[in-house]
């Protein structure tokens, strides 16, 4: 975490109308987004120039979100992100540990000579790469690490609605909507200052949560009905779609996130994985209940990694191979996984 010392440089730095980009990581969740508006918000307010360059789309269920319109998209936007990255005086780097995730972004990014900030909440940061490091995987999402950076800084006058809301929108999405790394007391402090900052949450759930397309809502009951495989004894369950499965639900971006958790809710199952099959590639999302790290079972297996909850890897493997491994990887975790969850 940044000392006070260091926040104070930082304030020192922020309040010299900088040129400054807000990355985040490729396929960006409600966390990268959300963080990233919260701070564009925030640095703006300070007198920077300001702008969000991100390597990929985003799911259209977080358009309501105040600029959202103003974040760039390097896949379609290459030449403007390039240029605003490499003038940048100041990058700031939120919701991921490694410029790596990146992706198509990271030469970039490493080219520049602006100073690189990194705000995060995963684990083993690459501090070697950044300049200043607001880091730990106490706090529930990058989005609090912004709501404390802020606060620490001495501008909590500063946060109005707008950053209120995109701050939400990080906590609530990387908790499940308070259903998992929410057990800190300051979590729910800081989403109860939110709401006095103009916060509607039940308004802010129906606008992530209840907006499902037709095709997204039958693609999750195929996904549940067709391609879940249920393995009790390894106390795992996994669910893949394939290239044409996406093809025929008319997949958009987004329209699996959350699948990976359905499985956990049957009682015997202790780890779920989905896979997808996009790019010529397999995609990973492993969730855990209780001790059992994914994190570290996709660091060592899978060419991946994440929290120690939820995780993410990728393989070029066939779907076939894939699912053989997996099922003779997770033999070796058997023990590990076999505990009931109790208070």
């Amino acid at each position: 975490m940044l000392t006070n010392n260091e926040i104070s440089e930082l304030k020192l730095l922020l309040n010299q109308k900088k040129k400054i980009v807000i990355t985040s990581h490729t396929n960006p969740d409600g966390d990268a987004i959300g963080s990233s508006l919260a701070m564009y918000h925030y640095l703006t307010k300070l007198g920077n120039t300001v702008n969000i360059v991100l390597p990929n789309k985003f799911p259209n269920y977080y358009n309501w979100l105040t600029d959202s319109d103003k974040i760039l998209i390097y896949e379609k936007q290459s030449k403007l992100s390039q240029k605003l990255l490499v003038e940048a005086e100041i990058i700031f780097s939120l919701d991921y540990n490694a410029i790596s995730r990146l992706g198509a972004l990271t030469e970039i990014v490493l080219g520049t000579s602006a100073k690189r900030i990194l705000i995060d909440h995963h684990i083993d940061p690459e501090i070697e790469n950044f300049d200043y490091c607001h880091s730990t995987v106490e706090t529930s999402s990058t989005g609090e690490l912004i709501y404390d950076f802020i606060t620490k800084a001495g501008d909590e006058k500063l946060i109005d609605k707008n950053i209120a809301e995109a701050i939400y929108t990080g906590i609530v999405t990387d908790t499940g909507s308070f259903s998992f790394s929410c057990n800190r007391p300051e979590t729910y402090l800081i989403t109860s200052k939110l709401i006095s900052h103009g916060v509607n949450a039940e308004k802010i759930h129906k606008l992530i949560y209840d907006t499902y397309s037709e095709n997204r809502l039958r693609l999750l009951g195929y996904a549940i009905s067709n391609r879940m495989v249920v393995w009790e004894e390894l106390h795992t369950a996994l669910i893949y779609l394939t290239k044409s499965d996406l093809k025929k639900y008319n997949y958009k971006v987004g329209d699996t996130e959350g699948v990976v958790n359905y499985p956990l809710s049957m009682e015997k199952i202790n780890m779920s994985v989905l896979i997808t099959e996009r790019d010529n590639k397999l995609r990973l999302s492993f969730r855990s209940k209780g001790d059992f790290s994914v994190n570290e079972l996709a660091k060592a297996h899978f060419n991946g990694g994440g929290h120690k909850n939820a995780a993410g890897g990728k393989t070029s493997e066939t779907i076939d191979e894939l699912i053989d491994r997996l099922k003779t990887v997770m033999g070796d975790y058997k023990k590990q996984l076999n505990y009931i969850i109790s208070l």
